[in-house]
């Protein structure tokens, strides 16, 4: 980037797609703070970042608690830089059937997307209206769309997306974007751990998703990096608003 180095967050950034976002936007030269629950499971990304060549920063946080958020965005302005791109990916899956999904299970769930999404954003976006630039991509998914035994998880992925829409209009007289990606089917840890959930071989799992996807295969978590860097990017300043499902296919 000609630009001066800017400050990159990713929410969830230890594994899966959050880890696979955080290389990209290090690779694209952004200075990038990888940002999960347990600090410490965070350094293999940013081992690999340095090793690459880039600069990042391993933050221990709950998005969920706000006096965790704010001691979070405030050490990575201080160490990397003022923040202006945010990937809010933190999530975790609560799945049940209604009738079997306790409160606590839909309260987690909307806490981490939700809550999470909002306290961060909200203690991110000071330092975009400053720079007056600013690149935020929420992580929803198909599930907003509804999916038997996510009432919760379809809920709040549903909501990322209203949330996303409300920003873009609040924020882009501040030189301020908000995107969402809506991942298909992605081979992540999290998807393995639901084929275990239901009993079922994972690599059968991918095989049935696959025949059902139009291009023929399931997505890697590059594939959600690579639009959320585009996104992220100088050249996607006229993009707002919108919500990209990343899924093989068109998804309605």
């Amino acid at each position: 980037m000609t630009q001066e180095r800017r400050t990159a967050i990713v929410t969830g950034g230890a594994r899966g797609i959050g880890a696979a976002v955080a290389k990209k936007l290090a690779a694209d030269g952004y200075a990038v703070a990888v940002v999960d629950l347990d600090e410490s499971a965070c350094v293999a990304t940013v081992d690999a970042i340095e090793a690459a060549g880039g600069s990042a920063l391993a933050v221990g946080a709950n998005v969920a608690d706000e006096a965790s958020v704010a001691d979070a965005v405030e050490r990575v302005a201080t160490e990397l830089g003022a923040p202006t791109v945010l990937i809010n990916n933190a999530g975790i899956t609560r799945d049940n059937l209604l009738f079997k999904m306790s409160v606590e299970d839909w309260d987690s769930v909307m806490s981490v997307h939700l809550r999470g999404s909002f306290l961060m954003t909200r203690a991110v976006q000071k330092y975009m209206v400053d720079a007056k630039f600013g690149r935020i991509v929420n992580l929803s998914s198909v599930s907003a769309l509804g999916n038997r035994g996510q009432a919760n998880y379809s809920a709040a992925k549903a909501g990322m997306q209203g949330f996303t829409k409300t920003l873009a209009i609040e924020l882009g007289r501040y030189g301020v974007t908000a995107n969402a990606i809506a991942p298909g089917f992605i081979e992540t840890e999290m998807t393995a751990a639901t084929a275990a959930r239901v009993g079922v071989d994972f690599e059968d799992m991918k095989k049935a998703a696959a025949a059902e996807i139009p291009v023929g295969r399931v997505g890697q978590p590059e594939d959600i990096a690579n639009t959320a860097s585009f996104l992220a990017s100088e050249g996607a300043g006229f993009v707002s608003g919108q919500v990209v499902y990343v899924a093989g296919g068109p998804r309605d």
